[in-house]
Order: structure tokens, then C-alpha cells, then sequence
């Protein structure tokens, strides 16, 4: 069964001065089979936060199109995507005076094959028909609490400290990127990236039910809506993007 790919993309500023989450779904330029998903959740004060947010989507760009898939592995790739926006996150600390820092996750298709990374608490999560495949680790401090058993999900939502992360681009610790795949692609499969200014509101199950019920923009569309009237005029940027796999006609 051959199976096509549905994508959206979807942001909104939510109740903050300033948009900082940058997102993205680039093809590559001459291998139409590779395509790389990139999103950003940018941090720092005045519109230092966007900045490093559109250096790795910049950074994303410029890896993809140079990609040589006879001498180079996706995996490589988005290793060097995050070393690269690193670095040029804290050069523009020099050139502009701010303290810019950003999370980062992005997603990459090629020959039917599935690669991401992550770092901070931007998420990715997969699912299959309905049920959850792979949710990302936050690397916050309260995703680390989690780990060790000294704090619930239901506490972790409300903790003082929940914004609070322990690696991200920019910061003078060098990243601590993870590297995932996932080589069995089939019809019913759904990845999702987004920000925390989405998943803060919505548990897996929901996640799920929405991603498999709805085409990808209608489901983009639904998690805005649904994320805006649950924060209640409290709401931090919205980034997320949608990968939909679906059978197709021979």
C-alpha cells in the first residue's frame, strides 16, 4: 500500500507582547522524498528570543539543502542542525546585546524512514491510529524530577519552577541534544511537534484522538482553538506542526 503525507503548520501569539516561536516544513531542493520539519520555542528578553528562534529555522534551511544522501545519514544532518544553530545563537549574543536562548525539535522524512531531535521542552510525539508510539523528554527541571520519581505529571503542570530548563541552544552548556528514528512508516501513523504553550493543555489521549479523527489542518486548527480557550487569557506562543500519514490510491 502506498502511503502519502498530509502537513500543516500552525502558530499564534497567545497573550504574550511578542511572537518567539518560529516553525517550518521544508523540502529539500532536488530529492523530493526528503522533507525536515523544524520548530523553535525562542527565550530571551525584547526580541532576543525570536532571534534565536529564526537561526534555527535559518540553520534548518541550510543543512537541508546541502544534504548529500550518498555521503551523509539524516542523523547526521540534525546533529550538525543543532550544532550549527548553537553556535550561531551565541555569536548573535556579541553582535546584539541580548542573552538569546531557544528550544529545538525537528522531524525528517526521508525514503520512508522517520528521524527527529530535541532539545529543551519543545515536544515531539508519535502516534499510531490511536495510541502513543513515542512522546520526546522534556529536558526542564521538572521533566528530570519526574524521572526520578519526585514529582507527578499532575504536579509538574502546576510547579513554581515548570519553565525552568536544563539544556537548550544558546546557553554556555554545550547542548544535550537526543537523536531518535523510527524506520517502519505506515498509514495511521501521526507525529506531532509543538511548543509548551500547546501540550501544557492537552493530555496524550486527547492528542491522539485529535490527530487520528481530523485531516492535518482541521486537527491544527482544533488543538489552537481548543489550547487559546483553555488558557484563559494566560497563554504563551503556540508553535506546532502536523505529519499525517495516510493511504493512498495506487
Amino acid at each position: 500500500m502506498r502511503v502519502s503525507v498530509e502537513t500543516s503548520v500552525a502558530r499564534h501569539i497567545g497573550d504574550r507582547r511578542e511572537q518567539q516561536d518560529r516553525v517550518a516544513v521544508l523540502t529539500h531542493p532536488s530529492h523530493p522524498g526528503a522533507l525536515l520539519v523544524a520548530l523553535a520555542d525562542g527565550m530571551g528578553g525584547h526580541s532576543g528570543g525570536a532571534m534565536a528562534a529564526e537561526q534555527i529555522i535559518l540553520a534548518a534551511r541550510q543543512n537541508l539543502e546541502a544534504f548529500s544522501p550518498g555521503t551523509e545519514q539524516p542523523t547526521q544532518l540534525l546533529n550538525t542542525l543543532v550544532q550549527d544553530a548553537h553556535s550561531s545563537i551565541r555569536l548573535s549574543r556579541f553582535t546584539s546585546e541580548q542573552d538569546p536562548h531557544s528550544t529545538i525539535v525537528a522531524f525528517m522524512l526521508y525514503r520512508g524512514r522517520a528521524y527527529w531531535v530535541h532539545c529543551g521542552d519543545s515536544r515531539l510525539y508519535h502516534f499510531r491510529d490511536r495510541r502513543i508510539i513515542l512522546r520526546t523528554r522534556d529536558h526542564s527541571l521538572v521533566g528530570e524530577l519526574q524521572r526520578r520519581g519526585k514529582l507527578t505529571a499532575e504536579e509538574a503542570l502546576h510547579h513554581p519552577q515548570r519553565n525552568v530548563l536544563i539544556s537548550c541552544l544558546g546557553s554556555d552548556r554545550t547542548p544535550q541534544a537526543e537523536v531518535g528514528s523510527y524506520h517502519s512508516i505506515v498509514a495511521g501513523d501521526y507525529f506531532l511537534l509543538c511548543s509548551d504553550g500547546l501540550w501544557n493543555y492537552f493530555s496524550d489521549e486527547e492528542l491522539a484522538d485529535t490527530l487520528a479523527s481530523l485531516p492535518a489542518n482541521d486537527a491544527a486548527q482544533h488543538l489552537l482553538d481548543l489550547a487559546r480557550k483553555r488558557a484563559q487569557g494566560n497563554g504563551d506562543n503556540i508553535s506546532l506542526a502536523i505529519v499525517r500519514f495516510v493511504a493512498a490510491e495506487d
